[in-house]
């Protein structure tokens, strides 16, 4: 598949013009062949009507067309075969397997997304039925369901080019609800994005969806982002990066004559905290496993652990040398973007240069311009708590190790942190009561806490949750992984003594979805019995 580096509306090209990019190789450095040409603000303003046409008619769809829609983009992402993962590796320097993970991921969170679509009872159906003679008032008949939100901007993200890009889980839940999508392509991967957002418009082709339901554009995020953002018909934006560019559209959508929610994942450090009974009993396999974690991807997946707490005392000794040893045997590999390196070289630089800061261990120099090396430092409490830099995100292969000399200063440390993706207890049985202890806490900074595990891995189920509380994301109440992820993009709506023909089929007195519903505060599935008072 020719790459025509175009955006795409409506299911065609737009014109060539205005400022052009290349695509860079990130195994190498240098720029691949293809023109890529921004969007124009016109086109940001068609896009948004193109949306805005779609979604009345997008939302009406039964839910069986939306399902098969759904998994219709699976079947023609996977049919792209070896050309996209090719693409996809020179855009992004990672791995064959890593990609062909991801892939699969992305096609089956489609499917996961179809099934609940299929299934119905996202939609929190609830009736109420009325209450004639009731006093001294009588209840109306009141019946309430979630709706679709309105067309939503989505922006991928630089380090999961499947799974959080053009068909990824912003898309994916935001098309279950019934939403058309409108994809800011990165800038780090426009070919892969171009070649996604091909099998998506086949997809809309050979379902006979609306064709406005789905729009890609290539552009700056602070220019052309910022418009679709303002987009009248744009109801909701979803969001992966940085703290900055998400603040920046969190303001965008704030500052609007009407404003709009915006689920933005920005900046997470995943404190990990290693208990001494864990500590003394598995110092090296929580050294091994922690180095694992925090190179995997090459340090750039947002469930990174940023930071380690731990105590000073038996293990500790043992844990920070085979950590050494972890670190120095693992290999530098290709960042995501020449960019990414820079800002990672930088952040680095400025953390470990922190007075009372000591590198523990690194990895050999990297031989390519485009490499990372994994390194890990070691601090104490002490400096940690008079450190605030030492509590930002460096996003990479690289970590911070805190070593407290009591409990009272490892909480001290962890009450700083902001809010985070993820927490992380290694613990034993003799540590359950520092483990109860600190719960309360790291759930009140965290969306999800993990028990002698590494965060890294983010299971896509019914039950995950991945978003937590301001800067991890800009909504803790939502998710952005698993099929609670629809949430974000719906809105409930109360139908108050309709007409039985006009109510919409899952608040039908039949249930002829058989859904399961909440019918005067008892979930059931059958029908509501009885002639409708």
């Amino acid at each position: 598949m020719n790459l025509h580096g175009l955006s795409l509306i409506l299911g065609q090209t737009t014109r060539p013009g205005g400022r052009t990019f290349h695509a860079v190789d990130a195994r190498i450095g240098g720029a691949l062949a293809e023109v890529f040409h921004e969007a124009s603000s016109d086109d940001a303003r068609a896009a948004g009507d193109a949306a805005a046409s779609a979604c009345a008619d997008y939302a009406a769809l039964p839910a069986e067309r939306r399902a098969l829609f759904l998994e219709r983009i699976a079947t023609e992402i996977e049919a792209l075969g070896d050309s996209l993962l090719d693409r996809c590796q020179a855009e992004t320097g990672l791995p064959l397997a890593r990609l062909q993970g991801e892939r699969a991921r992305t096609c089956g969170q489609l499917r996961l997304f179809a099934g609940l679509v299929r299934e119905g009872s996202w939609v929190d159906a609830r009736i109420d039925p009325a209450l004639p003679e009731r006093t001294p008032l009588p209840r109306p008949d009141l019946r309430r369901m979630l709706v679709p939100l309105g067309p939503v901007v989505v922006f991928g993200s630089s380090n999961f080019p499947f799974a959080f890009s053009v068909a990824g889980g912003d898309t994916a839940s935001a098309l279950a609800a019934g939403c058309p999508v409108i994809v800011k392509a990165h800038r780090s991967h426009p070919g892969t994005s171009e070649r996604v957002a091909t099998a998506v418009l086949r997809a809309v082709a050979a379902c006979e969806v609306p064709a406005g339901v789905f729009s890609l554009l290539h552009g700056g995020g602070a220019t052309i982002g910022v418009e679709l953002v303002k987009h009248p018909a744009t109801a909701a934006v979803g969001f992966t990066g940085s703290h900055a560019a998400g603040r920046a559209l969190c303001d965008a959508a704030a500052a609007r004559p009407c404003p709009i929610p915006v689920f933005a994942e920005m900046s997470s450090l995943n404190p990990l905290v290693i208990l001494p009974g864990a500590l003394r009993s598995r110092p090296v396999a929580i050294a091994q496993g922690l180095c694992a974690s925090f190179t995997l991807g090459v340090g750039q997946f947002c469930t990174k652990p940023g930071l380690v707490f731990t105590l000073a005392g038996a293990g500790l000794e043992e844990f920070t040398r085979q950590l050494g040893e972890s670190v120095r045997a693992c290999s530098a590999a290709p960042m995501l973007s020449p960019s990414i390196r820079t800002e990672f070289l930088k952040h680095r630089a400025e953390v470990s240069g922190v007075p009372g800061v000591r590198l523990l261990a690194s990895a050999p120099a990297p031989e390519r311009p485009t490499d990372g090396e994994p390194s890990v430092v070691t601090t104490t409490a002490e400096t940690f708590l008079i450190n605030p830099r030492l509590a930002t995100e460096v996003f990479g292969p690289f970590t911070v190790v805190v070593v407290a000399q009591s409990f009272a200063d490892l909480r001290r440390c962890l009450e700083t942190l902001d809010g985070q993706l993820t927490a992380t207890l290694q613990a034993d049985p003799a540590d359950n009561a520092s483990a109860r202890a600190l719960l309360p806490l790291l759930t009140r900074r965290a969306g999800r806490v993990v028990m002698n595990g590494f965060p890294t891995g983010v299971e896509v189920c019914p039950a995950m949750q991945h978003g937590g509380p301001h800067p991890a994301t800009s909504d803790a109440r939502f998710t952005s992984v698993g099929t609670a992820a629809i949430l974000r993009f719906a809105r409930p709506v109360c139908f108050q003594n309709l007409a039985p023909e006009l109510l919409p089929p899952e608040l039908q007195d039949q249930n002829p979805r058989g859904l399961m519903r909440l019918i005067d505060g008892t979930p059931t599935r059958e029908p509501l019995q009885g002639p409708r008072r």
